[in-house]
C-alpha cells in the first residue's frame, strides 16, 4: 500500500521555530542508522510506535526527527537511551511489507538538539533547537577536500560495493561539512563513529575527522585486496596445475600408461584397510593419506608421507611368533650350546614354566647379564631365543650419545627416522622377539641429550606398552618383548635404569671351565672352519690347560679360542702343502705353533719362608695367588708400601700394623722396636695395580711373621679383611680364589667363616681335593700360616746392629 500524504520530500517544509528559536516535531528512534542532513536513505519500520510517528508527520506534512539509539538491540528505548543530536528529515514515501512492516524514504535536512521530551506516547515528540554550521572558507579547507576527495576515489576503486556516482556527487560538493555528510553516509562506519561526525558542528573539524576514518579504512580495503590477490594468485596456480595433471591424466590413459601416484596411493590405502592395525594407528594412517592426495604428486612432503606410512604398515602391531614352553627342549638347546652359566639357564627355565601356568599374567623380564668380555652373553641371548622359538634382534648401544637414536627424530627434521628401537621391531617382524641391547654400560651422554634416560621407558613394563617414539607419534606396545640387555661393568650403569633391570653375573670361567668349553665347542668349530675335520687331530689337556695359562690372559674364552684357531692354521697350511703333521697336539708342540709362553702364571713359594706370605686375588680373568713380602730395617717406624696398591690396600696394611702393635706382647714383640725399625712391604708384579680389603689376614701374617722370625707355611693361602681387633671379614670372588689355588698346588685355604656359604659354587671335587680351613680371627690365622716353635731365642734381625726381637726357632713343618 502506498502511504497517504506527502509524495514529494520538496513539498515539506523545514518545522518554524517558536520565540524562544525551539522547534516541536515528532522523533522516531533510529537502531542501527545515523542519518544526515542533505542524504536520503530509506528506512524499514517494524515498530509500531514508529508507524504511528510516521503517519502523524504525513498526516500532518510535517518533518521527523530521526535521532540513533545508544544500544542497538533495544525494541522500545527510554527517553534516556537515545542521543541528543539528531536530524531533521522529510519522510517520502510508505509502502507496507507483507510482513507487516514498512519501508520509507526519508531525506536529511538539518541537524537539530533535543531540548526536551513533550509526548512519548503514542509516539515520541520533542522541543529540539536547529544547529547552525558556521561558514568557512580558506585555502587550507580547499586543499583537505581535495585529499578527502582523492581518499574518496581510492575507497570506491577498492570497495566494488560503493557506487562510483558518490565520487562524481563528491567532486561537485563546494561545502566541506556536506562533503564529510556524504562521506560519513556512504562509507561503512559504526553507529557510534557516524554519531560523532554527525554530532561536530564545525564541518572542518567534521571533515577532518571524515578524512582520518576514510584513510583508516583505505588501508584496511588496501589489506583485503592484498589477501584478495594472493588467494587469487595461488588459486589460479592450483587451478593450472590441476588442469594440466588432468590432461596429463588423459593422455597417459589414452597411451596406455597408468598413473604411478594414484596406483601407489591405492597400494597404500588397500594396504591400510588390509592391515590388522589398531584403531588408533588405522585412524592415524588414514589421515595422513588423505593429506597425501591432496598434495601435488612432486611437491617435497610427498615422500615425508609415503616414508612415515610405509614405516607405520611395515612395523609388527599384532603379529606374535608362538612360545615354544618345553622346558626340557629349552634345557636341552641351552646347554648344547653353552656350558656352566647355571644362573642364566635356570632363571630362563622358570620364566618359561610361569608362562606355561599364566601366559597371560606374566610381564616379560628384564634382564641384565654382566660379567667380563667374551663370557657368552651375546650368545646365549641367541640361544634363549631358539629355546623359546622367538626371534632373535639386536642392537649395539656401545657409543651412542644422542638421545634420537632411541627415541627418533621428528617429523619436522629433513631425513628423520625412527629410533633404533622401532627400527629393530620391524627388522623383527613380531611383537615379542627376544631383544638383545648390547654393551649399555657403554652409553655416552653429551649436549644432544642422556641415551640411557630415554631407554627407561623402553625398560619398565609399567611404562612400555605405551611406548612413544617421537618419528611415530602414536604409541607402540613394546610389553611382550623379552628385553635382554649385556654389560661388562654395572657402575657406568644410572642407577634409575639399573633398578628396571634384573641382574644376572655371568663369573668368568675357571681353568676347568675352559678345558669343558674348548673341548665341546671351541676345537670342533676351528677344526671344521680349517678344513681339519677329517684329520682326526686330537688336542691333549694339559696343551689347553698350558694354553689357559701361559698364552691367554682372560676371563673369557675369546682369546682362548683364537690360538686355538692359531694352531689349526699352521696345522692346515701343513696339509695344503701336502707335509706330514702331528696329529696330537702337546704342551711340548705350543712353542713350534704359537711360539713363547705370552704370560708366566705365579707360582707358589717352593719352600717355608719368613715374611713372605701368599694371599689369593680375584682377578677378571678368574683369579690369582699373590706373594706378599715384608722387609725389616733399622730405622725409625716408617712404613712403605710398594706395589702399586690403591687406596683400600695401604689402609688394610695400616690396619695390619695397627693389630700387630696392638698385640706386641701377646706375639713376644718387644713395644719399642716398633719404633726402631722400618717395615717395607712390597706386592711383586708392581707393574700391575691392586686393590682391596680382602689382603687384610695376609698382610698381618707376613708383618708378624717378619716381626717373630716364625716362617710362614708355603701350602697355606688365605685371604680375608682384618679389622683393628683382629677380627676377620668376608670378601668376595671365593669361587675364582679356591680354584687358583687349587690349580697351583696350594693344599690349605684360610676363609673367613662367613663365607663358607660361597662354597655351594665350587666343584666338589675341588673341594675334595684340599682343606678349606674357616677362621674369625687373626689368632686362629696365626695358628694355622705360621710354624711352631719350642722354645724362645734372642734372634738378631739383619743388620739391625744390635737390635733384636723375640723370635722362635722352627723345630717342625707340617704341611
Amino acid at each position: 500500500m502506498i502511504g497517504h500524504g506527502v509524495t514529494d520530500f520538496y513539498t515539506v517544509q523545514d518545522a518554524t521555530p517558536d520565540a524562544d528559536g525551539l522547534i516541536e516535531l515528532v522523533l522516531i528512534p533510529l537502531p542501527d542508522l545515523v542519518i544526515f542532513p542533505k542524504m536520503v536513505t530509506p528506512l524499514f519500520i517494524h515498530r509500531e510506535r514508529d508507524l504511528q510517528a510516521i503517519s502523524e508527520a504525513q498526516d500532518t506534512q510535517q518533518t521527523l526527527l530521526g535521532v540513533a539509539q545508544r544500544q542497538l538491540n533495544l525494541d522500545t528505548p527510554e527517553p534516556g537511551e537515545l542521543y541528543t543530536v539528531g536530524t531533521e528529515m522529510a519522510v517520502g514515501r510508505l509502502i507496507h511489507m507483507p510482513d507487516g512492516g514498512a519501508s520509507v524514504l526519508v531525506q536529511g535536512r538539518r541537524r537539530v538538539d533535543i531540548v526536551e521530551f513533550t509526548q512519548t506516547s503514542p509516539c515520541y515528540r520533542v522541543k529540539a533547537r536547529p544547529l547552525s554550521e558556521p561558514a568557512s572558507d580558506s585555502r587550507e579547507i580547499t586543499a583537505l577536500m581535495r585529499a578527502t576527495v582523492n581518499l574518496f576515489q581510492k575507497c570506491i576503486q577498492l570497495n566494488p560495493q560503493l557506487p562510483e556516482e558518490a565520487y562524481i556527487y563528491a567532486l561537485n560538493i563546494e561545502d566541506p561539512g556536506w562533503l564529510a555528510d556524504l562521506i560519513a553516509s556512504t562509507v561503512s562506519l559504526r553507529v557510534r563513529e557516524r554519531q560523532e561526525l554527525l554530532q561536530a558542528i564545525d564541518p572542518v573539524e567534521r571533515l577532518r575527522r571524515a578524512s582520518n576514518l576514510l584513510g583508516r579504512e583505505l588501508e584496511m580495503l588496501e589489506l583485503e585486496e592484498h589477501i584478495q590477490m594472493q588467494v587469487r594468485q595461488e588459486m589460479d596456480r592450483s587451478q593450472r596445475e590441476m588442469f594440466l595433471r588432468e590432461q596429463m591424466r588423459v593422455i597417459q590413459h589414452e597411451l596406455g600408461e597408468m598413473d604411478i601416484f594414484q596406483q601407489e596411493i591405492s597400494e597404500l590405502r588397500e594396504r591400510i584397510e588390509a592391515g590388522d592395525l589398531p584403531d588408533e594407528v588405522q585412524d592415524k594412517a588414514l589421515k595422513e593419506l588423505g593429506r597425501l592426495v591432496m598434495i601435488p604428486p612432486m611437491a617435497p612432503e610427498v615422500g615425508v608421507i609415503h616414508t612415515y606410512l610405509n614405516w607405520l604398515l611395515d612395523l609388527p602391531w599384532q603379529k606374535t611368533s608362538e612360545d615354544n614352553l618345553d622346558l626340557d627342549n629349552a634345557a636341552r638347546v641351552l646347554d648344547a650350546e653353552h656350558y656352566g652359566l647355571p644362573k642364566a639357564k635356570e632363571r630362563i627355565l622358570e620364566h618359561m614354566a610361569v608362562r606355561r601356568l599364566a601366559p597371560d599374567k606374566m610381564r616379560s623380564p628384564i634382564l641384565c647379564f654382566v660379567g667380563p668380555p667374551g663370557t657368552g652373553k651375546t650368545s646365549l641371548g641367541k640361544s634363549i631365543a631358539s629355546a623359546l622359538g622367538r626371534e632373535f634382534v639386536r642392537v649395539s648401544l656401545g657409543g651412542v650419545r644422542d638421545e634420537a637414536e632411541i627415541r627418533g627424530h621428528r617429523r619436522t627434521y629433513i631425513g628423520a627416522l625412527p629410533g633404533r628401537i622401532i627400527q629393530t621391531m620391524r627388522r623383527a617382524g613380531t611383537v615379542n622377539p627376544v631383544f638383545m641391547l648390547d654393551e649399555i654400560d657403554k652409553l655416552g651422554i653429551d649436549f644432544r641429550g642422556d641415551p640411557a634416560a630415554a631407554l627407561l621407558e623402553v625398560l619398565d613394563p609399567e611404562q612400555n606398552f605405551a611406548y612413544s617414539d617421537h618419528y611415530l607419534d602414536v604409541n607402540y606396545d613394546l610389553s611382550k618383548v623379552l628385553f635382554i640387555t649385556t654389560a661388562n661393568y654395572l657402575d657406568p650403569i644410572p642407577p634409575a635404569l639399573l633398578d628396571r633391570m634384573e641382574v644376572i653375573e655371568f663369573p668368568g670361567y675357571i681353568e676347568e671351565e675352559k678345558l669343558s668349553i674348548a673341548r665341546q665347542f671351541l676345537i670342533p668349530r676351528q677344526l671344521e672352519q680349517h678344513g681339519l675335520s677329517d684329520q682326526r687331530i686330537r688336542f691333549d689337556d694339559n696343551a689347553i690347560r698350558t694354553i689357559c695359562r701361559e698364552y691367554t690372559y682372560e676371563a673369557g674364552v675369546r682369546n682362548l679360542e683364537r690360538e686355538i684357531a692359531k694352531v689349526c692354521r699352521k696345522l692346515a697350511r701343513r696339509v695344503a702343502e701336502e707335509k706330514s703333521i702331528l696329529k696330537r697336539v702337546t704342551p711340548q708342540s705350543l712353542d713350534k705353533y704359537l711360539g713363547p709362553p705370552q704370560f708366566i702364571p705365579p707360582l707358589a713359594e717352593e719352600e717355608d719362608e719368613i715374611g713372605v706370605a701368599t694371599g689369593l686375588a680375584w682377578t677378571e680373568a678368574g683369579g690369582d695367588i699373590m706373594a706378599i713380602e715384608v722387609s725389616l730395617m733399622p730405622g725409625k717406624g716408617a712404613l712403605t708400601l710398594t706395589g702399586q696398591l690403591g687406596d683400600v690396600m695401604q689402609e688394610s696394611a695400616q690396619a695390619a700394623l695397627s693389630y700387630t702393635r696392638s698385640r706386641a706382647r701377646q706375639l713376644n714383640i718387644a713395644p719399642d722396636e716398633f719404633d726402631q725399625l722400618d717395615i717395607h712391604v712390597h706386592l711383586p708384579e708392581g707393574a700391575i695395580p691392586k686393590d682391596g680389603p680382602s689382603a687384610g689376614i695376609t698382610l698381618a701374617t707376613a708383618l708378624i711373621s717378619a716381626l717373630t722370625q716364625r716362617k710362614v707355611r708355603r701350602t697355606v693361602a688365605m685371604t680375608g679383611e682384618i679389622t683393628l681387633r683382629g677380627r676377620v671379614l668376608p670378601v668376595g670372588g671365593v669361587r675364582e680364589k679356591i680354584l687358583t689355588a687349587h690349580r697351583n698346588g696350594i693344599a690349605t685355604v684360610l676363609l673367613p667363616r662367613r663365607n663358607g656359604k660361597d662354597l655351594q659354587e665350587i666343584p666338589k671335587r675341588t673341594l675334595r681335593d684340599m682343606n678349606i680351613v674357616f677362621v674369625a680371627h687373626m689368632d686362629e690365622v696365626l695358628e694355622q700360616a705360621l710354624l711352631p716353635v719350642r722354645h724362645e731365642t734372642h734372634v738378631s734381625l739383619p743388620g739391625s746392629d744390635g737390635v733384636s726381637v723375640a723370635g722362635k726357632d722352627d723345630v717342625s713343618q707340617k704341611s
